[in-house]
């Protein structure tokens, strides 16, 4: 069970408990995690926060879209676009939008994901045909300049071009996103729990 008690489930379908799908092959899921949420930084300190998710999705070998706070049933939350490549091909990538709701011994999760299929690339080459190479691949925008590792920074990947690609999963994702969120209700226990004050430090061994 989650501290999730409602959400617009408008063309999904019920797979297994939290999880539903799509026509269109998105899988939206509710989580709750039991534990000090494994953020970086409290939702106050902003900036600490998106840099060190874009970090941590960098090491894994993904790429941080973006990382915006904002309010879940007008409790404070992150959101986060995350894009990993596919398990299992060379090619293709899966993305990830996800909105966490951090309370200082627990959190709660709305996460919509979508792979691209058999056509890979056809948005990233169309765009980078527009801006030309120079101004496809850029800074990471968190990074103070640098890059983090992982899949890289590119334009393709801003809000502007979803419309010019109306099917692709990355589009799919953001919309889906846009339209669920403020149909999301928590229960309202978890929502007077006190926040989250920032990652539990390492025990000192002296």
């Amino acid at each position: 069970m989650t501290p999730i008690t409602g959400l617009d489930l408008t063309g999904f379908t019920w797979r297994e408990p939290g999880v539903w799908t799509d026509a269109a092959g998105l899988v939206l899921s509710v989580h709750f995690f039991p534990l000090v949420p494994d953020l970086p930084a409290p939702l106050h300190e902003f900036e600490h926060l998106r840099t060190g998710l874009a970090a941590g999705v960098g090491r894994a070998g993904g790429g941080l879209i973006e990382a915006v706070p904002g309010t879940v049933h007008g409790v404070p939350a992150v959101r986060q676009l995350v894009k990993v490549p596919r398990p299992g091909g060379p090619h293709g990538q899966v993305f990830l939008g996800s909105w966490t709701v951090p309370k200082a011994g627990c959190s709660a999760a709305v996460k919509v994901q979508a792979a691209e299929g058999a056509m890979t690339g056809m948005r990233e080459a169309t765009v980078m045909a527009q801006t030309g190479p120079e101004a496809y691949f850029r800074p990471h925008p968190y990074s103070a300049g640098g890059q983090f590792g992982g899949l890289p920074c590119h334009a393709a990947d801003d809000e502007q071009w979803d419309a010019l690609f109306p099917d692709h999963p990355l589009t799919l994702v953001r919309a889906a996103l846009h339209r669920i969120t403020p149909t999301v209700t928590l229960d309202e226990h978890f929502r007077q729990l006190p926040p989250f004050a920032g990652p539990v430090p390492p025990p000192q061994h002296g």
